[in-house]
């Protein structure tokens, strides 16, 4: 059962699947996301799926000398799938909560030879975790996993953000 989002979420999540909002926020917030041409496809509460192109002459700046996506922007790509969940799950509480990457480990299985698929499927630990936020007034970490696969489905690399997670004090 997907949990029910508030106007706020809604709106959020509106916000950030129109190419148009989403690229204007990208410019003006995370300029090399932007720059990488990276795109979120899907976010609710159960999973967000975003993509970074990859076209020889279009995207020239996503690739490395060995013909593939660099790693570094991989790991942008990677972070917006879980990023965006997060987004979504405390948008609009009362107070308002801070949220910060602490860590993050990945693993490469095979080159990024063209556009590659992120999705976190984590959005029940996540939205959890915000809700016992809320009632323990204490923060959390959350670990979440977000898998890249190329369009045949071949998994290059999975990404593990930990997130911190905290009230602000009204």
């Amino acid at each position: 059962m997907e949990k029910n989002l508030s106007k706020y979420q809604k709106r959020l999540r509106n916000s950030f699947l129109n190419p148009f909002s989403f690229s204007l926020f990208f410019l003006f917030n995370v300029p090399m996301g932007w720059f990488s041409g990276m795109k979120l496809k899907h976010l609710d509460t159960k999973k967000a799926i975003s993509k970074v192109p990859f076209k020889f002459f279009y995207r020239w700046q996503n690739k490395n000398p060995f013909k593939s996506i660099y790693f570094a922007v991989q790991c942008m790509g990677a972070e917006l799938s879980s990023a965006s969940m997060v987004a979504l799950a405390v948008e609009g509480q009362k107070p308002s909560f801070a949220y910060i990457v602490t860590k993050m480990r990945s693993q490469y299985f095979k080159k990024a030879t063209g556009t590659t698929t992120f999705t976190c499927n984590d959005g029940d630990k996540i939205f959890n975790a915000v809700d016992k936020a809320l009632k323990t007034k204490e923060g959390m970490e959350i670990e979440a996993k977000t898998t890249g696969t190329l369009d045949d489905g071949t998994i290059v690399s999975e990404f593990y953000f930990t997130w911190s997670i905290k009230q602000r004090k009204k």
